[in-house]
């Protein structure tokens, strides 16, 4: 696979002068289900990502007209005390809805990262205002899964440069809170058959052994290392199938000691299994993490519990899910960005996954028949 296959075509379809669009029927944007914030700062995040891959000036010259229209949506979204409102209707206006530590932690990472890797003043500028208002509510973060962006958001702003106004003190007394907040979560539920960080494995968990990997990798500590390299092992474990293929543990009642759903699979949580293994990768230069990235984004390509392709490489969009069915025939923008940034992960550290391996032309033709 090389960034030569790749197409942004969906990702253009979901996208208006606004923000991203959330959800799609099929690969038509459905304007009355709005934006989320989630979905905007995760595009801002895999346009960085290809941006720091792709070597073709057109394709970078579409990649920041999107980045500009994300960048733009949450500096729109974020609220007066720092925090993102997260869910808005297509009319702009905002839905009711309970704060998302989820979507703060997500949004400060997003930015922090383009702060880092933008180069221009005027971009930069405009992470740096996100990064210094939302600086006070990073503090109140509580949930685990906001704390891990947040964890590894820190790190990236002590390791790299933080803008002015953001002290780096402050930064790491919080990165320092957001560790042992994971470390302890960790220990209070361990055991000697459970080496998780919650009593149930539940959605996007790749971010947790994810964060504690970056902290490692910027400050090495063998505790960090341990709870980070027993975690995603677990979660390795738990989410691979026969002969290694990928099973992204089911929203249909998740994991427990006791029980594991294995219906419905979602894209977003093979993409944090590859983010979590690429990580860990770069800290221990370790083949075997090599391998579930490229599991991971096989995956995608049919090597799967439904032996179908999810992906599409004529446009980039992606299957919302995977059922006992098949695909789900919509294509919204987490799911088509968990693909764009699953693929990203791979070429960034040289994996490469033959498509055809997987599915040959007449089952990706039906498939997308069906679709």
């Amino acid at each position: 696979m090389t960034s030569s296959v790749i197409k942004f075509d969906h990702l253009e379809r979901m996208t208006d002068d606004t923000g991203l669009l959330e959800h799609s029927l099929g690969r038509i944007p459905r304007r009355r289900e709005g934006y989320s914030t989630d979905d905007n700062a995760r595009a801002i995040w895999a346009c960085l990502e290809w941006l720091a891959l792709l070597k073709n000036r057109e394709m970078e010259k579409r990649l920041y007209r999107l980045l500009d229209r994300y960048l733009a949506f949450l500096l729109w979204a974020q609220n007066d005390d720092g925090t993102f409102h997260n869910n808005f209707f297509f009319d702009r206006t905002k839905e009711e809805e309970t704060p998302s530590d989820d979507c703060l932690g997500r949004s400060f990472w997003a930015v922090a990262s383009a702060y880092i890797q933008l180069n221009d003043p005027a971009r930069c500028e405009a992470a740096a205002d996100m990064l210094r208002r939302g600086m006070p509510a990073a503090w109140k973060l509580h949930s685990l899964r906001g704390i891990a962006w947040g964890l590894a958001a820190c790190g990236l702003l002590l390791e790299k440069a933080s803008p002015p106004g953001v002290d780096k003190e402050e930064l790491a007394t919080l990165a320092g809170r957001f560790e042992r907040r994971l470390l302890e979560a960790y220990w209070t539920h361990t055991d000697d058959g459970w080496r998780w960080y919650e009593p149930e494995l539940t959605y996007g968990n790749g971010v947790l052994p994810w964060a504690l990997w970056t902290a490692y990798r910027r400050a090495p500590r063998q505790e960090v290392r341990e709870v980070a390299e027993e975690s995603l092992a677990f979660l390795i474990e738990m989410m691979s199938g026969p002969e290694g293929t990928i099973r992204p543990v089911g929203n249909r009642g998740w994991c427990s000691r006791r029980y594991r759903a294995d219906w419905d699979q979602q894209p977003i949580d093979v993409m944090k299994l590859a983010l979590a293994a690429r990580e860990a990768y770069w800290a221990t230069e370790d083949e075997r993490y090599r391998d579930v990235v490229r599991r991971c984004l096989a995956w995608f390509y049919g090597k799967n519990d439904g032996n179908v392709p999810l992906a599409d490489r004529s446009d980039g969009s992606c299957c919302d899910g995977l059922g006992p069915n098949g695909p789900n025939p919509n294509r919204g923008a987490e799911s088509t960005l968990s693909y764009l940034l699953t693929a990203a992960i791979a070429q960034s550290i040289s994996v490469e996954v033959v498509f055809d391996e997987y599915v040959d032309n007449e089952t990706v033709r039906m498939a997308n028949t069906r679709i």
